[in-house]
């Protein structure tokens, strides 16, 4: 029985804490001290100001689709009117209760004085506007896709500088993991070593040298976490740790491939582009205030002084003309606007073209720069073996230890600046590869 009891006890305790991991996973911000590279990309995603704020904007923009649809439909309104009065001459209401004309005290009997009520509905609907109510739905439209360039370009961003503190991390993780072999190493041949006296200066200073790369390694790793927690948004207390594999890609894509993708994929670029149809949108509804507006308008209303027995009924239909002054100056403004969109666009196409080149010759030096720190740190540590089968350890093992670490450390550096270079490519082209 009393078996029977601390299992279900444990069950009990296990069970929540099950759950709690599984929601933790799949929301990602309970269960975040070992990140891998998707996990912490969601997790700086959701935690980003202003890529969330570009989500808001996305969502502004649908709703001013919306109301530009609705200006397609009959536009409808309810009112009804009480009105209490003195007056010796007839007036006419104010607008806000529908112009409605009111006669004087001495044209109505005593028992319909002092009192007016009236309740109706009125449609106006534009059969025709100049292409006005077109062009303004276009811009809601262009707006909406320039709303979603922008929100690519701001997740673009925020992924960049996540995988660029993603693999600072993974390297600081591994650089801190051979500082510590290298600082066990140092203590074993120190301490097996024998030496004379100036061959023990040397060996001392050997040794607190290779424990102050242990210390500087701790020192790098600290600086890296608080880059990733400043990624990712966190508070600056939290513990976290990556995981991922840490080894150097290759990219085989040709630098005139990777333009064209770049043209085609950059949200930058698109953005430029609706800016320049938002441009052209303009023009048009600049040019159709010059066309009149045919509109038609119907109504139907009860009204009275003592209650609603009176009924009016109409339907107009009326053309309205504009006559603005500022027609002429209003389009060269706006063909001024567009002939800076085009320059812009033209401006964002060769820049973009320079990230992609730079990006890609980075990539290109550090694909075959990893190669030959890869291959010189294998020999070193074939060699550092060797050495500890056949000699008896001396001041030059630890010089031979310092050379092995740097060597490892330039390779591992050499990793993360492959990793962080293919990244950068991917946000140059703006797409992963």
């Amino acid at each position: 029985m009393k078996k029977l009891f601390l299992l279900c006890a444990a069950l009990s305790l296990a069970l929540p804490a099950a759950a709690q991991r599984e929601y933790g996973l799949q929301f990602s911000n309970l269960v975040n001290d070992e990140l891998t590279l998707e996990s912490a990309i969601r997790l700086g995603l959701e935690n980003n100001s202003d890529f969330l704020a570009a989500q808001q904007e996305i969502i502004i923009a649908q709703q001013k689709v919306k109301e530009a649809k609705f200006r397609f439909l009959p536009q409808l309104s309810l009112q009804g009117t009480a009105t209490w009065y003195d007056m010796d001459y007839p007036m006419v209401l104010p607008e806000s209760v529908a112009n409605r004309f009111i006669p004087s005290n001495d044209l109505l009997s005593d028992d319909a004085k002092h009192q007016f009520f009236g309740a109706g509905v009125t449609a106006t609907q534009y059969l025709y506007a100049g292409g006005r109510l077109r062009s303004t739905l276009k811009m809601a439209q262009a707006n909406l896709k320039q709303a979603q360039s922008k929100y690519e370009s701001v997740k673009n961003a925020v992924v960049l500088d996540i995988k660029k503190s993603f693999f600072r991390l993974l390297c600081a993780q591994h650089n801190q993991e051979l500082a510590a072999q290298v600082q066990r190493k140092a203590a074993q041949y120190y301490r097996s070593m024998s030496a004379g006296a100036w061959e023990r200066v040397k060996a001392q200073y050997l040794f607190s040298r290779l424990n102050s790369q242990k210390n500087e390694a701790d020192n790098e790793w600290q600086k890296a976490r608080l880059a990733m927690l400043v990624s990712l948004n966190k508070e600056l207390n939290s513990q976290i740790s990556v995981k991922g594999e840490f080894k150097p890609v290759e990219v085989k894509q040709d630098l005139p491939h990777l333009n064209l993708w770049s043209m085609e994929f950059r949200p930058e670029l698109k953005t430029a582009i609706y800016a320049l149809e938002l441009d052209n949108l303009a023009i048009d509804l600049a040019l159709s205030r010059r066309y009149p507006d045919l509109i038609l308008t119907g109504s139907y209303e009860r009204l009275g002084f003592n209650d609603l027995e009176d009924e009016n009924k109409q339907v107009s239909l009326a053309v309205r003309l504009p006559l603005p002054y500022n027609i002429s100056s209003q389009t060269l403004q706006r063909k001024a606007e567009q002939k800076q969109s085009n320059l812009r666009r033209a401006a964002i196409e060769d820049k973009i073209r320079i990230q992609v080149a730079e990006n890609y010759a980075n990539l290109i030096f550090w694909q075959s720069e990893v190669v030959t720190r890869r291959q010189a740190w294998q020999e070193v540590q074939r060699l550092l073996e060797q050495a500890e089968k056949t000699s008896r350890p001396g001041t030059g093992a630890l010089e031979a230890l310092d050379a092995y670490y740097q060597t490892g450390k330039n390779y591992y550096e050499s990793v993360r600046q492959n990793l962080s270079s293919k990244a950068g490519l991917e946000w140059a082209i703006g797409q992963d590869l």
